[in-house]
């Protein structure tokens, strides 16, 4: 009996491996279902039940060799894909910065197995949640890069739409992202600390080489490799052949221009074609990239409807002055402490002083009417500027503020007001404190950054 259940099933095996998939499934399913209705009928037949041990034994090792030879195929055909396209999952597992991430993330095209943004790649990944939905990245070809020379204008020719002109029609490496972030934050009186960083020679000149003169690393997730590659950046600073050098004037011009670009492609997100965004937009905008959590966000918004009742709008200008401000946000804490020696709150007039000390230019009354209506909490005219300090870091960095040091001035932040405002609560001294603090702001994180 077990001889001819073994050829049978061998038999029945190479049979159903030459039928198509629809049979196969027709006739497993019914061999099975029949095996298990006459399983449990009466034991008064044993012809019946050498049936039942025959059918299903056949049935099952049909079945088996079914089962196999699909799994083989699916796993053929996913070591094929995961061998072909690299995908981000791949990644998760990999210990890497909040920077790294996201430029893995929005990444689109590749070239020589490094992973490369385009011009618009960059702009979403400053302004945007999530990347443009893909199903891989673009392979790029030697003559599709070489192409992009001809796309690329020199840097006498630039303007504040150059990435939006561009669009695809060019790459930035990891290194040059890093760049470029830095640039969004610079103010202006650092731009020649900058440019002189970059001018190793000091001949108020600087070339590719000059340019170029940082650490790559080799890693596995072909981000920082050291390759001769024609970057936009490369090209738009240098020209075709990579001869050209830069002055502080074009340098300056180039980084005043990223970050009109990048402000006007969050202004016209929300303005709508329109000459004004309100309000309400202008406060999303600011707490976009916080750390806040959604009760705390919504808390600020409540607030602002609550106490502007007369809707001018925001300008591009107004708005532009105020993300310039907070590029200068370091000198703005420092004319602060001038005021708050008795950690005093400060007024609008102290505000809107120190402002123009720090950049150079006056914050319009709306604007600043607006800044303390989002967050004066308790609506006496004056704001706490160290909370207001803490919450406007998050927005210059774009959620790029390192965790630990945040933690722990938000940390130090809520217990010394702990401390002024309860002194006899246990939880605002010693371990007790800190436990409860850190509860606190890793539940905060949990909010995605922009």
């Amino acid at each position: 009996m077990a001889k001819v259940v073994a050829r049978l099933t061998v038999k029945t095996s190479a049979f159903l491996t030459q039928q198509q998939s629809a049979t196969v499934y027709k006739s497993c399913f019914r061999s099975v279902s029949t095996g298990f209705a006459n399983k449990y009928q009466p034991r008064n037949n044993t012809r019946r039940l050498l049936v039942l041990v025959g059918g299903s034994f056949v049935s099952l090792a049909a079945l088996t060799a079914l089962i196999r030879l699909r799994s083989a195929a699916n796993t053929a055909n996913a070591m094929r894909k995961k061998s072909l396209h690299r995908d981000d999952t791949d990644l998760e597992n990999v210990k890497l910065t909040a920077r790294e991430r996201r430029f893995i993330k929005f990444a689109s095209v590749e070239y020589e197995n490094q992973l490369y943004m385009t011009p618009q790649d960059f702009l979403e990944s400053v302004v945007e949640q999530e990347p443009r939905p893909r199903l891989k990245r673009r392979v790029l070809s030697t003559d599709e890069v070489e192409k992009y020379k001809d796309h690329t204008p020199a840097i006498k020719k630039g303007s504040s739409h150059l990435f939006r002109n561009l669009r695809d029609k060019g790459i930035v490496s990891y290194t040059e992202y890093l760049f470029l972030l830095s640039v969004l934050t610079k103010p202006k009186s650092g731009f020649r600390i900058a440019f002189n960083m970059f001018d190793t020679d000091g001949n108020q000149r600087v070339d590719k080489a000059e340019f170029l003169v940082r650490d790559y690393v080799d890693d596995v997730e072909g981000l920082q490799r050291r390759h001769m590659v024609p970057t936009t950046l490369q090209l738009h600073l240098f020209g075709k052949r990579g001869t050209g050098v830069i002055t502080y004037d074009h340098f300056y011009r180039f980084m005043d221009n990223l970050q009109t670009e990048v402000l006007e492609l969050e202004f016209n997100e929300f303005s709508k074609g329109q000459s004004f965004i309100t309000e309400l937009d202008f406060a999303k905008i600011l707490l976009r990239y916080t750390y806040l959590a959604t009760d705390e966000y919504d808390v600020f918004l409540e607030r602002l409807l609550q106490r502007v009742k007369d809707e001018k709008g925001i300008s591009f200008n107004d708005f532009r002055d105020f993300c310039h401000f907070l590029n200068n946000l370091d000198d703005f804490t420092i004319a602060m402490r001038m005021y708050t020696l008795a950690d005093r709150s400060i007024s609008k007039d102290e505000f809107a002083r120190a402002a123009k000390i720090c950049t150079g230019y006056s914050l319009s009354e709306h604007l600043i009417d607006t800044v303390f209506a989002i967050f004066d909490a308790d609506g006496d005219g004056l704001l706490h500027y160290k909370e207001f300090i803490a919450i406007m870091k998050d927005r210059l960095h774009r959620g790029f503020r390192q965790e630990a040091d945040m933690i722990e001035m938000r940390c130090k932040e809520r217990k010394d007001k702990n401390v002024a405002q309860a002194k006899s609560t246990a939880k605002s001294e010693g371990w007790d404190a800190f436990k409860h603090c850190l509860q606190h702001e890793m539940i905060s994180l949990k909010k995605p950054s922009y």
